[in-house]
């Protein structure tokens, strides 16, 4: 459904823009957004491989553990099923870890891979468990206490100091993360129930 709308709003603006005589106005925003458009591909490339090597170090240097036992007191009311030890557990926390330095285009790989052991954990059912829903919610209304990807936009756009927006990250990325856990938990303990 959403593509057809995007498609509809791209063709509305290609007829209004020929039928207003700004066709050239058009082509030229279309060549010079394209080259925006690589150059910001080109600069965000370089932050998630640096940091998708930082992770991947981390994982095979054993951080991955340490960063278990840091999370596991605040991670084990909520996932209370999922044994600490198991690779779930750990992809699970370098997603957190991840979302927590604002790397969530780094941490999507590291959510995939804790879903799929989540799923598998699950038995490979259609039907997704407690943990999983959880997990998602945790993933989608992440905190982050260091914006780095935000930042590298702000920056690469010309903001003299791109974290400044810090305080107002924490607050928000705080409230919607501690909502989205109250009706996620709130409403698989009512689906138990029932």
């Amino acid at each position: 459904m959403l593509n057809y709308i995007w498609s509809a709003i791209v063709l509305l603006s290609v007829v209004c823009s020929i039928f207003l005589g700004k066709g050239e106005n058009l082509s030229a925003a279309i060549v010079d957004s394209g080259a925006q458009t690589v150059q910001l591909l080109l600069t965000l490339a370089g932050v998630i491989t640096l940091w998708s090597g930082i992770m991947k170090i981390a994982e095979e240097s054993g951080l991955t553990a340490i960063f278990a036992k840091i999370f596991s007191p605040l991670l084990r009311p909520l996932f209370p099923n999922l044994d600490k030890e198991s690779d779930a557990f750990g992809s699970i926390t370098m997603n957190i870890t991840a979302n927590l330095l604002g790397l969530g285009n780094t941490a999507t790989p590291l959510g995939l891979k804790a879903m799929h052991e989540l799923n598998e954990l699950n038995g490979s059912s259609d039907t997704a468990s407690d943990e999983m829903i959880v997990f998602v919610v945790m993933n989608t209304a992440s905190l982050q206490l260091l914006p780095t990807m935000l930042g590298s936009l702000r920056q690469t756009y010309g903001s003299n100091a791109p974290f400044e927006i810090l305080v107002p990250v924490w607050l928000s990325s705080a409230c919607a993360l501690s909502v989205a856990l109250m009706i996620a938990v709130g409403l698989n303990k009512r689906k138990r129930r029932l």
